[in-house]
């Protein structure tokens, strides 16, 4: 069953997300991993961009004023969404990775139709990976297995299958977006 798009009087004329952004600490350890590991495709790369006397950086991204975002990439993965990786320098950056715990915490999920496989792959690629994958057997989430592993500096990442769709789809209401669908 294909998802219907999500309903609500919003954001005016929203199709859907088009890119998460992530800083990395160097982009090309980043396009490395993402490309010859996860298997995204680059699409492009630009920048630099900076301001050495005004406020244009806080104005627009709500940075340090000084900060400088060296490159910008963008890679494409699979059916999903678009990843935009950022390099910055800033006086006043945080180098340690947030964990799922904290404000602003975040990770990527890809969807993938064998989590086993996924798995074995990424732990032959020297990928950490952490406890799993764990199939959810209870609640809403039931049908689903996850597995989180990290990129070389420490972003959280996740892989995530429920080839036979989750529990709570069975309820007629809302489903969610999953790439498992284009497909079909």
């Amino acid at each position: 069953m294909a998802a219907a798009p999500a309903s609500a009087d919003g954001l005016p004329g929203m199709k859907g997300i088009d890119h998460v952004g992530v800083t990395v600490p160097n982009m090309d350890e980043a396009v490395g991993f993402f490309v010859d590991v996860l298997g995204c495709r680059k699409a492009m790369s630009f920048g630099p961009f900076r301001d050495d006397e005004g406020t244009f950086m806080t104005d627009l991204v709500n940075v340090h004023p000084r900060a400088v975002i060296d490159t910008i990439t963008l890679v494409r993965c699979g059916n999903g969404s678009n990843i935009e990786l950022f390099q910055y320098q800033a006086p006043d950056q945080a180098t340690e990775p947030p964990k799922n715990s904290d404000v602003g915490g975040h990770h990527i999920a890809f969807y993938v139709d064998d989590i086993d496989a996924a798995a074995t792959y990424l732990r032959d690629q020297g990928v950490r990976t952490m406890m799993g994958p764990v199939p959810i057997e209870d609640g809403s989430a039931a049908g689903q297995s996850i597995m989180y592993f990290l990129a070389p500096w420490g972003l959280q990442l996740e892989a995530i299958s429920y080839p036979n769709g989750m529990a709570y789809e069975k309820d007629g209401g809302t489903v969610l977006w999953s790439p498992r669908d284009q497909d079909k």
